[in-house]
């Protein structure tokens, strides 16, 4: 199967306009949408990193360490709300890949189960990453201090998640678009599919 073109735009004609765009479409669309909540992560936890600030107000220090303050628990409440909103539109997305347009793209082109195989890996890879990415931003509200390893370590786990993903994404992109488009785009209730859903979608 030939490869399709992995930044194919909402605009492009792949199908008459009184009807709903393709799957590969707007799954590229999506994968856009979870790079950019993504890069806006690393954006608040470098933030975050720089200054955590104090916020006697919100919490005492631990009696154990009475000169020194927690990181702001308001700051560091909002990155976690904001790592789980990501980790969630993101485990949704490939646990809706997994259990609807996989299978069928199994079952209706062979020559992909072993592309479908190395992509249900990877979503193994990704949610272990997402795992550590959370251990690590919880472990920041049980220290009076951050210092500069707990700093790498963070920066680190978001690294690796974000390299697993951009490598994830292009393949999945290169190699199923073309065939994802051949999908029906709907489901039997007229609803988007799970994996196809972001953030606002599902709180809507």
């Amino acid at each position: 199967m030939e490869a399709p073109n992995p930044r194919v735009t909402m605009d492009d004609p792949t199908e008459p306009s009184d009807r709903v765009r393709a799957l590969g479409n707007q799954l590229v669309d999506v994968h856009l949408w979870l790079r950019d909540q993504l890069d806006q992560l690393r954006d608040d936890v470098d933030a975050f990193l720089d200054d955590p600030g104090p916020d006697s107000a919100s919490r005492p220090p631990p009696r154990s360490q009475p000169s020194r303050d927690l990181p702001n628990v308001r700051n560091l409440r909002n990155l976690r709300a904001h790592c789980l909103t990501f980790c969630s539109a993101l485990t949704r997305h490939h646990t809706g890949e997994d259990a609807g347009p996989f299978p069928v793209l199994a079952a209706q082109v062979p020559e992909l189960r072993p592309v479908i195989d190395e992509l249900v890996r990877d979503h193994r890879l990704v949610a272990d990453a997402l795992r550590r990415v959370e251990e690590v931003l919880d472990s920041l509200g049980r220290v009076p201090e951050i210092d500069e390893a707990r700093r790498r370590r963070v920066r680190s786990e978001l690294d690796t998640l974000a390299a697993l993903l951009e490598t994830h994404f292009s393949y999945e992109e290169r190699r199923l678009v073309s065939a994802l488009n051949d999908l029906e785009a709907m489901g039997p209730d007229g609803s988007r599919p799970d994996f196809l859903l972001t953030a606002t979608e599902l709180d809507s």
